[in-house]
């Protein structure tokens, strides 16, 4: 036997034997794609959304810079990227967000075309009617004065009825588990919570087109950075169906902290993720795509 065949068998068996149940699906890497540029704002990207064509690209930097750009394609490959646009993060008062209060972490794209940050540093949710507008900050719950500094609001989808979801990367229930914040547009919830397994941390977070909740999380260890991305189907305020997609080893990508779900022209569910240089000559931005089961 080979030793990577023995390696394959080592883990299916290891795999085999873990608690919890959950539902393993095969998904397919379609490539990756290194994403340069000049500009002294260029790095750090922390969210991403993607047009559902795949070629209209919504970025975001956890230094308050909002972009957009053109995806070029060839078949399944992204060949390059052209951004078209690039503003800073207001604030409410109109200035430019800087240090700890533009660390901006997660994005969610309004149904009127707006668009929610989540912040990390200082934890809280603002909405965008456009880009180079003033924030209007949403109203914030006790909950998020407990957050740890660096460990905050990472993650932020929108669903169908433009309710938002968030959670915290580190702070967990008294049980253990992730809770998830929900704005209704009123206010604040905590309709459930997801499973914490293993040292996975979550990083970013989508409404796929099939209406199941996708979450991005991350592992960091000494040789590099561990990627699982997890589904679930939401019923009302009951998750079921617990998936895990995909998992990766350490060093297989870059530091993923953007996710985008969406269906390409072949009716295929892809996922695009993005992933954070910490603005250091060692990491990359990296575009990175699967394919997901249905």
């Amino acid at each position: 036997m080979h030793a990577s065949s023995a390696i394959q068998l080592i883990i299916a068996v290891l795999l085999a034997g873990v608690a919890w149940a959950v539902d393993y699906k095969m998904p397919n890497h379609l490539g990756s794609y290194t994403w340069r540029h000049t500009a002294e704002w260029f790095g750090g990207f922390s969210a991403i959304h993607l047009s559902d064509d795949g070629r209209h690209l919504i970025g975001m930097t956890d230094r308050a810079t909002l972009v957009a750009a053109q995806v070029r394609r060839r078949g399944d490959e992204i060949v390059g990227i052209d951004i078209t646009g690039d503003w800073p993060l207001i604030s409410s008062t109109g200035r430019a967000l800087i240090g700890g209060a533009g660390d901006s972490e997660g994005i969610a794209i309004a149904p009127d075309g707006g668009f929610f940050v989540s912040f990390e540093s200082t934890s809280r949710v603002a909405y965008y009617p456009a880009p180079g507008t003033k924030a209007q900050i949403l109203p914030r719950p006790n909950a998020f004065d407990g957050f740890a500094v660096n460990g905050s609001l990472e993650a932020l989808a929108i669903d169908q009825r433009g309710h938002l979801f968030t959670m915290p990367e580190e702070n967990r229930t008294a049980a253990g588990d992730i809770p998830v914040y929900r704005w209704d547009g009123r206010a604040w919830s905590t309709p459930f919570v997801l499973p914490q397994r293993g040292k996975f941390l979550p990083v970013a977070a989508d409404f796929g087109p099939d209406g199941k909740f996708y979450v991005l999380e991350r592992d960091v260890g000494w040789i590099g950075f561990r990627s699982r991305l997890r589904r679930w189907q939401l019923d009302g305020d009951t998750l079921h169906a617990e998936e895990v997609l995909f998992q990766t080893g350490a060093g297989a990508h870059d530091n993923l902290e953007g996710l985008s779900v969406w269906r390409d022209e072949s009716g295929r569910l892809r996922a695009t993720m993005v992933s954070d240089d910490n603005f250091l000559a060692l990491q990359r931005t990296e575009l990175v795509e699967y394919t997901l089961p249905d």
